[in-house]
């Protein structure tokens, strides 16, 4: 029997090959150029992590997706656990050219990163537009590595707030359907040609309604924070306390289902399986409002004061924080 991953590929297929020549011809005529030149800036990234990545566990140490050129100098935009921790990074075009890059930066609160190819990679760079201007039914193209072959024609089936077990959160993710199997690193392309989104994951519920389709990164979500990624490898000014672990909403309930070894969790004693039931005393409503409650006792390295549940029993834990991007073995070699 065909499985779920199967079907939807197969009338992924069946839908794009007429919806996505339309709309990439009508995306290509916007902007005045042959559809093989809109997409060239639409690039394969491979990266190898350093051997000591704390996160080659979760991710693997040798990496591989899609990323899209943003300037005429090669400078790469990709989702950054695809770069995070690289220890090499090359590029590959869509006429076959490989070219070494190196890593630029990366920032976790909104899981963008940069590389930046040593030589011209003599693509056409992805305009970007606003994501704010992005509505539901919007009619998209969200294009992986590989050409018109791999772009598909999409619909935004909602703008809403999304948060990642990773201690991440993002107030305007857009999801789209149907879903694209080559996810990581997309360009979310609206009808000028231009980048609004970079992809980020698949779901089997995007939209609350239990239609699959992909999360994707906001455009808008860089211009603040490129020119910071660019000088010094990460966004300036204060950093959200990190506490190093993994949080699934079960219910009404934020299980641990992950501690990060050698964390500021860990070290305070936390383990899996436990259950957050209070920050500071405040219950916290879902995951979002936990991640706000812990993000509002400060800076990074602020003190997070936690009362957990243990095998049926209520214990509080005070939790030193740090900045997640110092627990990471990070090399910036721009």
């Amino acid at each position: 029997m065909m499985g779920v991953r199967s079907r939807i590929e197969a009338i992924t297929r069946r839908i794009a090959v007429p919806c996505v020549a339309v709309m990439l011809t009508m995306s290509a005529a916007h902007a005045q150029v042959p559809l093989d030149t809109l997409l060239s800036g639409v690039v394969q990234i491979k990266t190898v992590m350093d051997p000591d990545a704390r996160t080659n566990t979760n991710l693997g140490r040798e990496r591989e997706g899609t990323g899209i050129v943003i300037d005429d100098n090669g400078l790469v935009l990709t989702i950054g656990y695809l770069m995070v921790e690289a220890q090499t990074a090359e590029v590959r075009t869509n006429d076959g050219r490989t070219i070494p890059a190196n890593v630029v930066g990366y920032d976790h609160e909104s899981g963008l990163g940069l590389l930046q190819a040593i030589l011209p990679l003599k693509v056409r760079p992805l305009s970007m537009s606003r994501s704010a201007n992005v509505k539901p039914d919007d009619k998209v193209i969200v294009a992986s590595f590989g050409g018109v072959q791999a772009a598909a024609p999409a619909r935004v089936i909602a703008k809403k707030e999304f948060a990642g077990s990773w201690e991440y959160l993002l107030d305007d993710a857009i999801f789209t359907a149907p879903p694209h199997m080559a996810w990581s690193g997309a360009a979310l392309i609206n009808h000028e040609g231009k980048l609004v989104g970079v992809g980020s994951l698949i779901l089997s519920d995007a939209n609350g309604h239990g239609v699959p389709g992909n999360m994707f990164v906001p455009i808008d979500r860089l211009p603040p924070i490129l020119s910071d990624l660019i000088a010094q490898g990460r966004a300036s000014g204060p950093a959200r306390p990190w506490l190093g672990v993994s949080t699934n909403q079960i219910g009404d309930r934020l299980l641990l289902s992950q501690v990060t070894p050698q964390g500021p969790g860990e070290k305070a004693g936390l383990k899996k399986g436990d259950i957050v039931v209070g920050v500071g005393g405040e219950k916290p409503k879902g995951l979002a409002d936990f991640y706000r409650k812990v993000w509002s006792r400060g800076e990074a390295g602020a003190t997070v004061p936690l009362d957990i549940e243990r095998e049926g029993e209520e214990r509080h834990v005070d939790v030193q924080s740090m900045n997640r991007l110092d627990h990471l073995k990070l090399r910036t070699t721009y």
